[in-house]
């Protein structure tokens, strides 16, 4: 996303009473420490355009620390997330492509209908992100056949054991097709009364270009890289003063 390099003349200038080795640590120092400051504002930025953003969501860009031979450091998705994270669409603006959530109901219930996306309804339980709590999410998947590991999920046999044990036990369905219901999934609860949790919708979110999670990280690097920058060389020069001592 950001990539920062040491390559200026006033950098040259300041080390050249430093070894090649001694300067090159100097500029790594200092770039890794202005990418830290980049991704701590990026996160904060989070802060600011989304709320209450998750910790998957803030955990999204790393470091990509410079070394001795690179003399670059980047702030970038992280590559464990990057193909299936949400942030490059918001960032860029366009079509939300599926989470893995949409792609499992997608994949693994008997609907007929267009699924596309999923939206929690009122009666669903949220965390306090404003997301789907995991503890009822997880039950209801179990309840409509759409957990990843078929082994949870839940079965005819399994399912009237536990009415016999606890008649106040809730229970999710997703409605038949034809229903006067709308489609999504719903809760039954032991009184007989239902209530929707979660939406199912054909259309796609397409979000605005340019919600403005990395404004201001080009003048973060531009502000901060001078200062650690004089740091590191003075930290370095030191050093290396107090070999030559140490040798007599």
């Amino acid at each position: 996303m950001l990539s920062m390099r040491v390559d200026d003349r006033a950098f040259l200038e300041a080390a050249k009473n430093l070894s090649e080795r001694d300067a090159k640590t100097a500029a790594v120092w200092a770039l890794n420490d202005t990418a830290d400051d980049v991704l701590q504002h990026m996160q904060g930025r989070m802060d600011v355009v989304f709320d209450k953003p998750t910790r998957f969501t803030k955990n999204a860009l790393m470091v990509w620390r410079a070394t001795k031979s690179t003399l670059e450091s980047k702030v970038i998705e992280r590559p464990s997330v990057g193909r299936r994270h949400y942030l490059k669409v918001q960032e860029e603006g366009g079509r939300r492509g599926q989470t893995g959530l949409e792609k499992l109901l997608d994949n693994r219930l008997s609907y007929s209908g267009d699924l596309r996306s999923v939206i929690p309804a009122s009666g669903a339980r949220l965390n306090h992100y404003g997301n789907w709590s995991t503890g009822e999410r997880n039950q209801a998947l179990s309840a409509v056949q759409a957990q990843r590991d078929g082994k949870t999920n839940t079965t005819a046999t399994s399912r009237k054991r536990n009415r016999k044990r606890n008649r106040k036990r809730a229970g999710f369905f997703v409605p038949a097709t034809g229903s006067r219901l709308s489609p999504g999934i719903w809760k039954r609860d032991g009184k007989g009364r239902i209530k929707k949790i979660l939406h199912f919708t054909s259309l796609a979110p397409i979000y605005d270009r340019r919600l403005g999670f990395q404004d201001g990280a080009a003048e973060v690097y531009e502000a901060r890289l001078p200062d650690h920058l004089r740091r590191t060389l003075q930290k370095v020069a030191k050093r290396a003063a107090d070999r030559a001592a140490s040798r007599g």
